[in-house]
């Protein structure tokens, strides 16, 4: 099934949280199901990350390649610290940014119950603790530790509300827990502490000035991947075309033509599209941040030749908001 394929007309169970909800989740996780659930960044796509099996049923169910790898999510430091190795470094980080939207990237321990799909074959594995009370609730209630990338189609636009995860799995994910909107609505911050040198594999609300007092020097610059590169990605979010809704995607819009959808920013706008969403009129970058994918979703559902982009600051998030844009923008991979 790819990406363009519509979901099943089934619906998944939307259910706020309650003592029931987290019951039936709990639940259905320990029996090697799917749950999709909030994060402070985006919904995830939960599985039990010690089954095989219950990995494999994510990779279907986003359509993922396979050598792309999985964030695993914990209750707290020390519950990853018992499937991955922890120096110095990156237990300062975690004291520092955990819980948080924040990824760090460490060396897979010999004796580590995580399902090697999760790592994609690397001796590294991608963990995070988030700090969103259902994620947390959750990751006690099943008392696993759950692989959860973004509950979306491999490639598309990420979900920061329940909705859009119906709209891009449909009945592929049986259970959603329905938290609201995302507070920040961009992935985490990855960083790389496998090696010697601290490397921000993927941009976030984490920011190397935030990392900088706990892990020391950090290079920012890293490569996107090939959308068909069958190499071992180091981290999720890396792949050239990623985050893209269906339409084309122009960046750097200073003029709109009456046949696009036009993402503004900041208070002047040009006028002409056939629908305008503004990602902060007042230009601040942690707004823009919260409305990016929302927008994309609302403005992809239109009848539109494309979706205008104006620029946006690449300084502190206006990087990591920057790289989702890029990626959105870049040639799609055939399937």
């Amino acid at each position: 099934m790819s990406p363009e394929s519509p979901p099943s007309p089934a619906a998944p169970e939307t259910l706020p949280p309650s003592e029931a909800a987290f019951a039936r989740a709990a639940a259905l996780l320990r029996g090697g199901g799917l749950v999709a659930f909030p994060t402070e960044t985006v919904y995830g796509l939960g599985a039990d990350a010690t089954s095989d099996a219950a990995v494999a049923g994510i990779f279907a169910a986003k359509d993922r390649p396979q050598f792309n790898p999985l964030i695993v999510h914990f209750t707290d430091a020390e519950a990853a610290e018992a499937e991955v190795v922890f120096d110095d470094r990156a237990r300062q980080v975690a004291a520092a940014l955990w819980p948080g939207p924040l990824t760090l990237v460490l060396p897979r321990r010999a004796d580590s119950r995580l399902s090697l799909l999760c790592s994609a074959g690397l001796a590294s594995q991608a963990v995070r603790v988030p700090a969103h009370p259902i994620a947390q609730r959750l990751l006690r209630e099943a008392g696993l530790p759950l692989a959860a990338p973004s509950a979306n189609a491999s490639g598309r636009i990420s979900p920061t509300e329940a909705a859009h995860v119906v709209a891009s799995l449909g009945a592929r994910v049986p259970l959603i827990l329905d938290g609201g909107p995302c507070a920040v609505g961009l992935e985490s911050t990855v960083l790389d502490l496998s090696g010697p040198q601290a490397v921000i594999l993927r941009p976030g609300a984490v920011t190397s000035q935030d990392l900088t007092p706990s892990a020391g020097s950090v290079l920012e610059v890293v490569a996107a991947a090939e959308a068909g590169d069958s190499g071992g990605l180091k981290g999720p979010g890396m792949m050239a075309s990623h985050y893209a809704p269906g339409h084309p995607v122009r960046l750097e819009a200073t003029e709109v033509a009456a046949n696009e959808a036009l993402l503004a920013f900041g208070p002047e706008v040009p006028v002409g599209a056939a629908e305008t969403l503004n990602l902060s009129p007042s230009g601040e970058l942690r707004e823009a941040a919260a409305h990016l994918f929302a927008y994309l979703h609302r403005l992809d559902s239109l009848p539109v030749r494309a979706i205008a982009v104006m620029p946006v600051p690449t300084s502190g998030l206006g990087a990591a908001i920057n790289d989702r844009l890029r990626r959105a923008a870049a040639p799609r991979a055939s399937r």
